[in-house]
């Protein structure tokens, strides 16, 4: 298998702090450097919150500007995806940075459980996170945390709530959400081939201890990847890791011993339908 696999980083999120891990970036300065160092590393895509000074999530549209701003001058080619999750805001302030027309956003198209509190994605809410990115050509990109979730993203599909083809992430090793069971996980592939097509890209996304074990099995599988310190902040059980980009490399190596280079950001435009970066 020599297809290129698409490497997502995600860098921060709404729960680590620098008391889990001193690498996390948490201002933008902090987010625009460790993104630079891990699309170095082999990044091809970002997926980025944004947090107020004290460390808490935030999803401040002002916010979500600066770390556009520094991205594009920053690293003008890799792709940049918001997230619209719920530990950030209620509603639809979820949303309120999608006119800021990143390359992607997060869209959850269901609820769920999280370790101690529901995930809420009510229908309302997903129908107009959804077309707000279609109205700004946002791409979105599924967070399938239950089979139901990528059952939903093709009803969507289907009746013309998202306007592409669901590029679907599987996350899996939540606590209180879908294991890390490798029999799910072939269960998820052959559905996505089911429903989307054998050629539908699709991604997967490992919580803590199963990063690196979704990282495999997706390479593998000829899925894409994410890694970064959302997700975990640790090499192994008594490491932590050094920074993003440690992750990312992590994964690259992985994608070589498979046979499969890190996609570039143009192959990764390529491989999600979407347009090539317009370069200064």
């Amino acid at each position: 298998m020599t297809s290129p696999c698409i490497i997502c980083v995600a860098i921060t999120g709404s729960l680590p702090q620098k008391s889990d891990n001193p690498a996390v970036p948490v201002s933008v300065e902090e987010q625009v450097e460790s993104t630079q160092a891990a699309h170095e590393a082999g990044a091809s895509i970002v997926h980025a919150h944004v947090r107020n000074p004290d460390g808490s999530p935030s999803s401040d549209p002002e916010r979500f500007a600066r770390l556009l701003e520094g991205l594009r001058r920053h690293c003008p080619d890799i792709l940049i995806q918001f997230s619209t999750g719920g530990r950030s805001g209620a509603g639809k302030e979820r949303g309120g940075m999608v006119s800021l027309r990143p390359d992607m956003a997060s869209l959850s198209v269901g609820s769920n459980n999280f370790p101690t509190r529901v995930y809420q994605n009510p229908p309302a809410l997903v129908d107009w996170l959804a077309a707000e990115m279609a109205a700004h050509g946002v791409r979105p990109e599924i967070e399938a945390f239950d089979l139901s979730h990528i059952l939903m993203a093709h009803r969507m599909w289907q009746d013309g709530r998202l306007r592409d083809r669901p590029y679907v992430q599987f996350v899996m090793g939540v606590q209180n959400a879908m294991p890390a069971d490798r029999a799910v996980f072939d269960y998820y592939v052959q559905t996505m081939h089911r429903l989307f097509g054998p050629d539908a890209p699709w991604c997967a996304a490992g919580i803590g201890r199963h990063q690196i074990e979704l990282n495999d099995w997706a390479i593998r599988a000829g899925g894409h990847v994410r890694t970064g310190l959302e997700d975990n902040v640790r090499l192994d059980r008594t490491t932590l890791a050094p920074s993003n980009a440690a992750l990312v490399s992590r994964a690259a190596a992985l994608c070589a011993r498979h046979g499969r280079p890190a996609a570039t950001p143009a192959q990764t435009r390529a491989i999600l339908g979407l347009p090539q970066a317009v370069m200064a």
